[in-house]
């Protein structure tokens, strides 16, 4: 594994520590002054750290899942970050629910939360081909973790995602479903990722590869789920009931469509038959396009999927997407426009729950609070879908691709350079021409076979050995194992 330079690691330490201070910073007020309606709202500080480690039982010593927590205080989310927060309450000193240890709880979550980052700043370096390591600057310094990070507790899961992806562009299959299974246990999303996984081990033969992740990721979320669903099962299930029969909340889509006589069940059945066939239509792309698709395109298009189309969409929710979007298309202009957008949404978020906890009082209750939040979810999708498009875009014409083209560019250069070499030991020898080298975009066939993916692992010049027709491709299949 090639590290990146010591100065890089230097300003990438930096970069992730200025990004923490800024953090601590935005949340300042809320740590002096406490977390209390509505003043959490309207200074943009809320935690659900705070909330929870004083209404779910942990500031009583109640631990989840081992204790008979009563059933208004049981957490609604998966079994891993339940136990993380039951974890870290048992390191808080004294008893009972006090300012002193709602604070202390609230410090030790955001530390862990950074280092999480660190993780992902560090993973996400990694994850990038050599010459591009450096756009995890962008990881290190966005403003939608700086202002998201510690409202709960999705960097865990960004971490262990982060974590996964880097294995499986590693080549260690096993171990990555092994990060995947932990991270679907801390939060749903990495789980997509055997999607993308699925679509280039099929596309190139490698379905071995995918049953080895796939099975890792089963196993180790059973391991993590199991006893807790003998234990305590109503304590388990809460969060599955909770994320099937919620109401549509935060920032969703379907905001704009509760005029339809849905209840949340009825929602989350058309959230996801709508998120299924998004998945379909990304599966579609990978087997069709003419040259295969980079791991993080793939796993980018379908998170992003998922968010668009949920009952919900946290503000925090934009972390699972940075270190993703970083990966998949690391171009500055793009990402700045979209985190433009996702600040905006932010702050109109708390602006329209600093609304509602003041009992319409704040700001007067003027409307314009209402439509500048409206604007903010049409500003986040708009983005968002700006950012598919493109990303469909560069898979289909690779040359737009600035990841493939500079890795592309190096292999000329590199082989330019071995040229001059034999040139140079061997004058009467005959020169290879170097501009025979195959564009990304030349047809019949692909080319790249993943050669430029830095997250393509054991697909890594493996031969296509399924494709779709309708894009650039004849229809052809030889299934492999």
């Amino acid at each position: 594994m090639k590290l990146p330079g010591s100065r890089l690691l230097w300003l990438l330490l930096a970069a992730t520590t200025l990004g923490a201070a800024l953090s601590v910073v935005a949340v300042q007020w809320c740590r002096i002054n406490g977390w209390t309606d509505p003043d959490q709202h309207i200074h943009m500080c809320y935690s659900d750290f705070s909330l929870l480690f004083s209404q779910r039982g942990l500031a009583e010593g109640l631990f989840p899942f081992v204790d008979d927590v009563p059933a208004d205080q049981v957490m609604e989310y998966p079994v891993l970050l339940v136990m993380v927060a039951g974890v870290l309450a048992l390191l808080v000193p004294g008893e009972g629910i006090t300012d002193e240890r709602i604070l202390a709880f609230y410090d030790l979550n955001h530390l862990a939360v950074v280092l999480c980052w660190l993780g992902v700043v560090l993973a996400t370096a990694y994850s990038t081909a050599g010459h591009r390591r450096q756009d995890a600057l962008m990881v290190a310094l966005a403003p939608g973790i700086i202002l998201s990070l510690s409202i709960n507790w999705d960097m865990w899961a960004v971490f262990l995602g982060a974590l996964a992806l880097l294995l499986w562009g590693r080549s260690h299959p096993v171990w990555a479903g092994v990060l995947i299974g932990l991270g679907a246990a801390m939060k749903l999303y990495p789980l997509f990722f055997l999607g993308a996984i699925l679509v280039l081990c099929l596309r190139s033969g490698r379905l071995r590869s995918f049953a080895a992740t796939t099975l890792a990721a089963v196993i180790t979320w059973l391991a993590v789920n199991l006893p807790f669903m003998l234990l305590q099962f109503e304590q388990w299930s809460t969060f599955y009931r909770f994320s099937s029969e919620r109401d549509v909340s935060f920032s969703s889509v379907w905001l704009f469509f509760t005029w339809l006589p849905l209840d949340g069940a009825g929602f989350s059945l058309l959230s996801n038959g709508l998120f299924l066939l998004c998945c379909f239509g990304v599966a579609y792309l990978g087997w069709a396009a003419p040259t295969r698709p980079r791991m993080a395109q793939l796993a980018f298009l379908i998170v992003a999927s998922f968010l668009l189309l949920g009952k919900v969409y946290s503000p925090q929710f934009v972390m699972w997407l940075i270190p993703l979007l970083v990966l998949a298309r690391p171009k500055v202009r793009g990402y700045l426009v979209w985190q433009i957008a996702e600040v905006y949404h932010w702050v109109s978020v708390w602006m329209m729950s600093a609304k509602i906890t003041s009992g319409g009082e704040f700001a007067g209750g003027t409307v314009l609070i209402d439509w500048a939040y409206h604007l903010g979810i049409l500003g986040h999708m708009a983005t968002l879908i700006y950012l598919m498009v493109q990303v469909v875009r560069e898979i289909l014409d690779p040359e737009k691709d600035i990841v493939r083209t500079r890795t592309r560019d190096l292999e000329r250069e590199r082989a330019r350079d071995r040229e001059l070499e034999r040139a140079a030991a061997n004058p009467g020898a005959p020169e290879d021409d170097v501009r025979s080298l195959p564009r990304l975009t030349s047809a019949p066939g692909d080319p790249d076979l993943g050669e430029t993916d830095p997250l393509a692992g054991v697909t890594r010049g493996r031969p296509d050995t399924f494709a779709l027709p309708g894009l650039g491709r004849q229809a052809s299949w030889k299934l492999r194992w």
